[in-house]
């Protein structure tokens, strides 16, 4: 209907209506064109393109509707959310459980049926819609590569290294998890260096925007108690919820990990209204933590906190 319909055959469509959604809009061809048609022919209309291949729609999307369109990103749902369905005492109560299984709103509302529904979301999402791309001609490098991804979550990340893990070269590696930042599964935080030569200056790390996601691509839900990798978790979990935060609360700010050459190190930091904030991940609130002088001394003026359990609310929330 929408391919071949000029607006006034769109407008009889439409009838009296208002507001049309169109779901999985990217499989409609041309549909930037017909949208921009219909924005520009019938200002009355509002409308609404959702689509679960969120890189598909956005370039379908990009240059017929330039200066049209607003964008929306619809992550999982968020600590701050359930915080506001069933309040902050309730919601840390499952924090073990959150850091397990995750955000998805499937999983969320099936207590019960994470472990199935996971598998289910990652099998068809994670491997199938992304493997329907042209970019992807090696299936099987891209399942190693999110497991070799999931098991280096808070770890410096070198293409060089997933090279020789996954079986693919560096510049696939690297278009890959391009493909993967595109389809909201992973992000990629960069290092930051401005006036110390030991800084490192290109290195990454790689998070998952859901740690639900993440266990599933290793097949491991065991509970916290006894995991290797719950420091891993915690920083996971952490700086993917400060990014939703970032991103409802339209607050502006650059964010980055700090490392040096002699293996100094901070996990997370933000700037914004030109003040650097510096970050510290620990699960164990009772853990020792060593200021970070030579950062706070290279950078006057910056502030440091670490985040643990106890106090996370006041990362997450405000």
């Amino acid at each position: 209907m929408f391919q071949q319909s000029s607006s006034s055959r769109l407008k009889l469509y439409f009838g009296k209506n208002s507001t049309i959604i169109l779901d999985e809009a990217q499989r409609i061809k041309d549909i930037g064109r017909r949208l921009k048609l219909i924005t520009d022919q019938l200002p009355e209309i509002q409308l609404v393109a959702a689509g679960s291949s969120a890189f598909e729609l956005a370039n379908r999307l990009n240059e017929p509707l330039t200066g049209r369109k607003w964008e929306y990103r619809m992550y999982p749902i968020s600590f701050g959310e359930m915080v506001a369905h069933h309040g902050l005492l309730e919601e840390k109560r499952s924090l073990r459980h959150r850091m397990v299984f995750g955000y998805y709103p499937e999983v969320v509302t099936h207590p019960g049926s994470e472990k199935e529904i996971l598998k289910q979301l990652s099998d068809s999402f994670l491997y199938k819609d992304i493997l329907l791309l042209d970019q992807i001609s090696k299936p099987k490098g891209l399942i190693k590569l999110l497991q070799a991804l999931a098991y280096q979550i808070g770890s410096q990340v070198s293409y060089n290294e997933l090279s020789s893990l996954t079986g693919l070269d560096a510049k696939t590696v690297e278009k890959y998890i391009s493909v993967l930042e595109q389809a909201y599964i992973v992000f990629r935080l960069g290092s930051f260096s401005r006036n110390l030569r030991s800084e490192l200056k290109k290195s990454r790390k790689i998070y998952f925007y859901d740690n639900g996601i993440r266990n599933a691509v290793i097949a491991h839900f065991g509970q916290l108690e006894g995991r290797l990798d719950v420091g891993a978790l915690w920083e996971n979990f952490i700086i993917s919820e400060r990014k939703k935060f970032l991103e409802y609360d339209q607050r502006w700010a650059s964010t980055w990990y700090w490392r040096t050459k002699e293996q100094a190190e901070i996990d997370y930091l933000e700037e914004g209204g030109g003040v650097l904030h510096a970050y510290e991940f620990k699960w164990n609130s009772k853990a020792k933590t060593k200021t970070p002088h030579t950062f706070l001394n290279a950078y006057p003026g910056s502030s440091f906190q670490v985040v643990d359990p106890e106090n996370m609310e006041s990362f997450l929330l405000s």
